[in-house]
Parts: C-alpha cells; structure tokens; sequence
C-alpha cells in the first residue's frame, strides 16, 4: 500500500474502488499504479525486489517525522504515507529526491520504476500489454505491430523526420 501511495504521488491516477486510499484519485485516468508499477517494482529483473519492504518501512519513517513536523494528525488505521494528503505527499516526496537528501537514490529509483511501468509496461511483453489496454501505453499512443507482425512508427515522435535513413537501409528498415 506505501509502495501504490508512492507510485501514485509519480504518476498519478484514478481510484480503483471508492475507498482506495493509496491512489489518491487526482487524475481521471489511470497512473502508475493501474501501469503495473509494483508488478515492475517487484521483477527479479529489476533488482528492487530485495529492498522493497525496508523502502516501504523507510517511507513510512519518513511520513510519520513529516507529519510531526507539520502538525499533521495521520490516520492510524493506514500505513503512514497513505495517510498523508496528496499535497503533503508531494511534498515528502520532493524532499526525499532533493539532491542534498541521503537517500536520494533509493526515492529516485522508485520513481523511475513507476515511470518505467508506465511509459514501457516494464512487467510484460508490448503486445500483450497493449492487447490487455495498458493504461500507460494507451495514453502515450503507442501503438500495435502491423497485421505482418512487424512494427512501424510511419509517423515521427517529434513531429517531424529528425534524420534521413542510411542509404543502405532495406525496405523492412534493416541495416544492410
């Protein structure tokens, strides 16, 4: 739940279900949460999976200084950043990523983690992905391979062609 509320504070999202109280619902689509980043937090390939439950206890040490330090009551019935509002979130989470914070590193790995889950769908293949509606690559406009199976971008990401093809390039794109 600390590691949804954190993902969430990334890339923010809509509530899954009325009370969910890690996504905090400020945005009318999906985030980083419903882009699978705990699934992509938690790959063995990621190397994060070892860590997440000390991160998780880590933020919620975090949370509770913050709000002594703030004068905010936390709802004890939640996980301490959970219990934070979206703005004290931002906030702690713009502290943690602060160049001069010690652990820096760590908060900023975890962001781009969601990021990661969100703009590639880290946590399974781009066409299975793309065919279960991954919220991420839905809003981004990435789109499927071809009905060949081959997958052509006919349009450039900067609006315009930034670079001619070398000449030795085959029809299907390849190098020779």
């Amino acid at each position: 739940m600390v590691l949804e509320a954190y993902a969430d504070t990334i890339l923010p999202g809509r509530k899954r279900w009325p009370g969910d109280r890690a996504v905090a619902g400020v945005s009318p689509d999906g985030g980083a949460v419903a882009a699978g980043a705990l699934l992509t937090l938690r790959s063995e390939e990621g190397g994060m999976a070892p860590a997440l439950d000390t991160l998780a206890d880590r933020l919620d040490e975090h949370a509770q200084e913050y709000a002594a330090e703030t004068g905010l009551d936390l709802d004890s019935t939640v996980p301490a950043f959970v219990s934070l509002d979206f703005p004290d979130r931002i906030r702690l989470v713009q502290r943690l990523t602060d160049p001069t914070h010690p652990e820096r590193e760590a908060w900023t790995s975890l962001a781009m983690f969601s990021v990661i889950a969100f703009d590639a769908a880290a946590h399974a293949h781009t066409e299975e992905a793309l065919v279960a509606g991954h919220v991420g690559l839905k809003i981004i406009g990435f789109r499927p391979p071809g009905p060949d199976g081959l997958w052509r971008f006919d349009t450039y990401s900067y609006g315009r062609q930034l670079a001619r093809p070398h000449p030795d390039t085959t029809p299907s794109g390849n190098p020779a």
